[in-house]
């Protein structure tokens, strides 16, 4: 059962065109809730459908699990809390978490910047995490590893590779970065983050732990059992956001421009989390901004970020020459043979 709207409707021509082309997207996903959400230039289409059928609330106006699509968050208060000169980005981590404390050479040299582009040498998790995680894996492999067992995890890290030398993708990184945020800070990361960039961006319905019963979208597994809540113990920072599709637009269409003027500083910082940083890969084809995915496209270069948890999957993306940006989100993860990704990511780089 599907259903559709598009919000709001100032340019009917194009707006039927792009409802027709979500319409048609929307028939190669397989979720019991799908939301696939499209502003051009400020002119919202969203489509709303999936397997289930709708409940009280909206699909739209539910809160989804971003998973790792809550980087760009995390990038984004870095990006501000460095314009507003509180923090830089060569900043040392290890110097912010225990000031004097010995730790390996390698760990000393990790900044702030190499945490976030995944450029700090560490593991895309702590080598201990996965004793306690592999039980309950299916269910809450992230609860039972709180922060200050990452904190310390980091401290008695030995590095990979020597950092800003090679990119290896880290949930670990980023979890240290937001930990090292509130150390220079003196503020718990839930709270920085909607200092900082949730309420000036007006995100009402984005926070980082469940809403109220009835606000969140309930995750599938792949043979339709529901799953809890995602708990994402120390690991916030890498992938606790929850947010709703129209806020999901509201946020990207920040980074294009937005229909208010924003704080200079904010400003700054989206600017900042768009610009081309490094390079990877075979022959260094593969671009990364501060805190997004950079791929070429036949109408310019998108900035994009996938994410899923154990029942739940997001995306978003923009296309800054051209004015459009994608959000995307389901209640279901599908490990192979997956649509959701592709598809979102074909309205992204090919729609006109």
């Amino acid at each position: 059962m599907t259903d559709a709207q598009a919000v709001p409707v100032t340019a009917p021509g194009e707006d039927e065109s792009t409802a027709r082309l979500l319409a048609a997207a929307a028939r190669a996903v397989d979720a019991p809730d799908l939301v696939l959400a499209v502003s051009r230039n400020g002119v919202r289409t969203v489509h709303t459908g999936g397997g289930a059928e709708p409940g009280p609330v909206e699909r739209e106006r539910l809160g989804y699990e971003l998973g790792s699509a809550s980087k760009p968050f995390a990038g984004l208060l870095l990006a501000r809390l460095v314009a507003q000169g509180r923090v830089r980005y060569a900043d040392r981590a290890a110097d912010l978490l225990a000031p004097g404390l010995p730790v390996h050479p390698a760990v000393r040299r990790i900044t702030l910047r190499h945490l976030l582009t995944h450029t700090s040498g560490l593991p895309g998790l702590p080598a201990d995490f996965y004793p306690q995680a592999v039980p309950r894996w299916s269910t809450d492999p992230y609860g039972g590893y709180p922060a200050d067992r990452v904190v310390r995890a980091f401290l008695r890290a030995r590095p990979r590779h020597l950092p800003g030398t090679r990119w290896h993708y880290s949930d670990f990184a980023v979890s240290v970065l937001g930990h090292s945020l509130a150390a220079a800070t003196g503020t718990p990361w839930e709270v920085l983050l909607h200092q900082q960039v949730l309420a000036p961006l007006h995100l009402d319905a984005t926070r980082v732990r469940p809403g109220p019963e009835g606000t969140d979208a309930v995750g599938h597994r792949r043979d339709g059992a529901p799953v809890p809540a995602l708990d994402t113990g120390g690991f916030a920072a890498a992938g606790a956001v929850r947010a709703t599709p129209l806020d999901l637009l509201t946020f990207l269409e920040a980074h294009l421009g937005g229909p208010e003027p924003l704080d200079p500083t904010l400003s700054a910082a989206l600017t900042d989390v768009c610009r081309p940083l490094l390079r990877r890969g075979w022959r260094h084809a593969h671009t990364h901004t501060l805190t997004w995915f950079q791929h070429p496209s036949p109408y310019g270069p998108v900035l994009f970020h996938a994410g899923a948890t154990l029942g739940q999957q997001a995306f978003l993306g923009l296309r800054p020459d051209t004015g459009l940006a994608v959000a995307a989100t389901a209640t279901r993860r599908v490990h192979r043979g997956d649509t959701f990704v592709a598809t979102a990511y074909g309205l992204l780089t090919e729609t006109p």
